[in-house]
Protein backbone atom coordinates (compact mmCIF):
# COMPACT_ATOMS: atom_id res chain seq x y z
CA UNK A 1 0.00 0.00 0.00
CA UNK A 2 1.39 3.37 -1.02
CA UNK A 3 0.98 6.38 1.23
CA UNK A 4 0.47 9.73 -0.34
CA UNK A 5 2.19 12.73 1.08
CA UNK A 6 0.09 15.64 2.07
CA UNK A 7 1.06 18.24 -0.54
CA UNK A 8 0.87 21.08 1.98
CA UNK A 9 3.18 19.27 4.40
CA UNK A 10 6.28 19.39 2.19
CA UNK A 11 7.42 22.83 1.01
CA UNK A 12 8.63 22.84 -2.56
CA UNK A 13 11.78 24.40 -3.90
CA UNK A 14 10.82 23.56 -7.47
CA UNK A 15 11.26 26.29 -9.99
CA UNK A 16 7.93 25.42 -11.59
CA UNK A 17 6.07 25.98 -8.31
CA UNK A 18 7.95 29.26 -7.82
CA UNK A 19 7.10 30.36 -11.37
CA UNK A 20 3.45 29.59 -10.71
CA UNK A 21 3.60 31.59 -7.48
CA UNK A 22 5.14 34.57 -9.31
CA UNK A 23 2.52 34.28 -12.06
CA UNK A 24 -0.34 34.29 -9.57
CA UNK A 25 1.04 37.37 -7.80
CA UNK A 26 1.55 39.16 -11.13
CA UNK A 27 -1.93 38.24 -12.36
CA UNK A 28 -3.59 39.40 -9.14
CA UNK A 29 -1.56 42.61 -9.12
CA UNK A 30 -2.58 43.41 -12.68
CA UNK A 31 -6.26 42.60 -12.19
CA UNK A 32 -6.55 44.49 -8.92
CA UNK A 33 -4.27 47.31 -10.06
CA UNK A 34 -2.24 46.88 -6.88
CA UNK A 35 1.52 47.19 -6.42
CA UNK A 36 3.20 43.88 -7.20
CA UNK A 37 5.18 43.88 -3.93
CA UNK A 38 1.98 44.26 -1.90
CA UNK A 39 0.30 41.38 -3.72
CA UNK A 40 3.45 39.25 -3.48
CA UNK A 41 3.59 39.70 0.31
CA UNK A 42 -0.13 38.95 0.68
CA UNK A 43 0.17 35.82 -1.47
CA UNK A 44 3.17 34.64 0.58
CA UNK A 45 1.19 35.19 3.79
CA UNK A 46 -1.73 33.18 2.37
CA UNK A 47 0.66 30.38 1.49
CA UNK A 48 2.11 30.35 5.01
CA UNK A 49 -1.41 30.33 6.47
CA UNK A 50 -2.12 27.10 4.61
CA UNK A 51 -4.06 28.26 1.53
CA UNK A 52 -4.45 24.92 -0.23
CA UNK A 53 -4.58 26.56 -3.68
CA UNK A 54 -0.92 27.54 -3.30
CA UNK A 55 1.96 25.08 -3.34
CA UNK A 56 4.05 25.75 -0.22
CA UNK A 57 7.52 26.97 -1.15
CA UNK A 58 10.82 26.74 0.67
CA UNK A 59 12.66 30.01 1.37
CA UNK A 60 14.72 29.35 -1.80
CA UNK A 61 11.53 28.88 -3.80
CA UNK A 62 10.09 32.15 -2.47
CA UNK A 63 13.37 33.94 -3.24
CA UNK A 64 13.28 32.63 -6.82
CA UNK A 65 9.63 33.70 -7.25
CA UNK A 66 10.48 37.14 -5.87
CA UNK A 67 13.46 37.47 -8.24
CA UNK A 68 11.15 36.74 -11.19
CA UNK A 69 8.49 39.21 -10.07
CA UNK A 70 10.97 41.98 -9.22
CA UNK A 71 13.02 41.33 -12.36
CA UNK A 72 9.97 41.56 -14.58
CA UNK A 73 8.97 44.77 -12.83
CA UNK A 74 12.45 46.26 -13.48
CA UNK A 75 12.51 45.19 -17.15
CA UNK A 76 8.80 45.69 -17.91
CA UNK A 77 9.26 47.96 -20.93
CA UNK A 78 11.87 45.73 -22.58
CA UNK A 79 9.73 42.62 -22.07
CA UNK A 80 6.65 44.37 -23.45
CA UNK A 81 8.60 45.56 -26.49
CA UNK A 82 9.96 42.09 -27.26
CA UNK A 83 6.52 40.52 -26.89
CA UNK A 84 4.99 43.13 -29.21
CA UNK A 85 7.57 42.19 -31.87
CA UNK A 86 7.19 38.44 -31.29
CA UNK A 87 3.41 38.08 -31.18
CA UNK A 88 2.07 38.55 -34.69
CA UNK A 89 -1.56 39.31 -35.42
CA UNK A 90 -2.62 39.89 -31.81
CA UNK A 91 -2.77 43.01 -29.71
CA UNK A 92 -2.32 42.75 -25.97
CA UNK A 93 -5.92 43.90 -25.56
CA UNK A 94 -7.14 40.87 -27.57
CA UNK A 95 -5.17 38.36 -25.55
CA UNK A 96 -6.27 36.57 -22.41
CA UNK A 97 -4.54 38.25 -19.46
CA UNK A 98 -3.60 34.82 -18.15
CA UNK A 99 -1.64 34.02 -21.30
CA UNK A 100 -0.08 37.47 -21.47
CA UNK A 101 1.18 37.36 -17.88
CA UNK A 102 2.62 33.87 -18.37
CA UNK A 103 4.39 35.15 -21.49
CA UNK A 104 5.72 38.19 -19.64
CA UNK A 105 7.30 36.13 -16.87
CA UNK A 106 8.79 33.56 -19.23
CA UNK A 107 10.08 36.27 -21.57
CA UNK A 108 11.79 38.03 -18.69
CA UNK A 109 13.40 34.78 -17.57
CA UNK A 110 14.55 33.88 -21.08
CA UNK A 111 16.03 37.33 -21.71
CA UNK A 112 17.58 38.23 -18.38
CA UNK A 113 18.59 35.00 -16.61
CA UNK A 114 20.95 32.16 -17.42
CA UNK A 115 18.14 29.60 -17.17
CA UNK A 116 18.03 27.35 -20.27
CA UNK A 117 14.99 28.10 -22.41
CA UNK A 118 13.44 24.59 -22.61
CA UNK A 119 12.54 24.29 -18.88
CA UNK A 120 11.25 27.88 -18.85
CA UNK A 121 9.03 27.14 -21.84
CA UNK A 122 7.85 23.83 -20.38
CA UNK A 123 6.88 25.47 -17.08
CA UNK A 124 5.08 28.29 -18.88
CA UNK A 125 3.11 25.81 -21.00
CA UNK A 126 2.10 23.82 -17.92
CA UNK A 127 0.98 26.96 -16.10
CA UNK A 128 -0.97 28.01 -19.22
CA UNK A 129 -2.70 24.63 -19.38
CA UNK A 130 -3.57 24.86 -15.69
CA UNK A 131 -4.85 28.45 -15.58
CA UNK A 132 -5.59 29.39 -19.19
CA UNK A 133 -8.08 28.48 -21.84
CA UNK A 134 -8.28 25.44 -24.07
CA UNK A 135 -5.62 26.65 -26.51
CA UNK A 136 -3.43 28.53 -24.03
CA UNK A 137 -0.74 25.87 -23.81
CA UNK A 138 -0.26 25.73 -27.59
CA UNK A 139 -0.33 29.52 -27.91
CA UNK A 140 2.24 30.05 -25.14
CA UNK A 141 4.44 27.28 -26.56
CA UNK A 142 4.34 28.82 -30.05
CA UNK A 143 5.18 32.34 -28.88
CA UNK A 144 7.99 31.23 -26.56
CA UNK A 145 9.41 28.83 -29.16
CA UNK A 146 9.60 31.71 -31.64
CA UNK A 147 11.16 33.96 -29.01
CA UNK A 148 13.73 31.31 -28.08
CA UNK A 149 14.82 30.94 -31.72
CA UNK A 150 15.00 34.74 -32.13
CA UNK A 151 17.11 35.14 -28.99
CA UNK A 152 19.44 32.33 -30.13
CA UNK A 153 19.78 33.94 -33.59
CA UNK A 154 20.51 37.33 -32.00
CA UNK A 155 23.17 35.78 -29.74
CA UNK A 156 24.85 34.04 -32.70
CA UNK A 157 24.82 37.29 -34.70
CA UNK A 158 26.35 39.19 -31.76
CA UNK A 159 29.06 36.53 -31.37
CA UNK A 160 29.87 36.73 -35.09
CA UNK A 161 30.39 40.50 -34.88
CA UNK A 162 33.08 40.12 -32.25
CA UNK A 163 33.98 42.80 -29.72
CA UNK A 164 32.16 46.08 -30.14
CA UNK A 165 33.60 49.50 -29.49
CA UNK A 166 31.98 51.39 -26.67
CA UNK A 167 32.25 54.97 -25.58
CA UNK A 168 34.27 53.90 -22.56
CA UNK A 169 36.47 51.30 -24.24
CA UNK A 170 37.32 51.48 -27.96
CA UNK A 171 38.37 48.26 -29.63
CA UNK A 172 42.16 48.32 -29.92
CA UNK A 173 44.07 46.86 -32.83
CA UNK A 174 46.72 45.37 -30.58
CA UNK A 175 46.10 42.95 -27.72
CA UNK A 176 46.86 44.39 -24.31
Amino acid sequence: MTRRRDRAAVPSSSRRAAREFAFRALFESERGELPLEQVFMRTAAQMHEGDDTLTPLTPDGIAFARSLAEGLDMHWDEVQSVLHRTIRGWSFEQMAQTDLNILRLATFEMMFTEEPHPPVIESAVRIARKFGGEDSGRFVNGVLGTLSRTLADDARAADAQGPQATIDRPVSEEPE
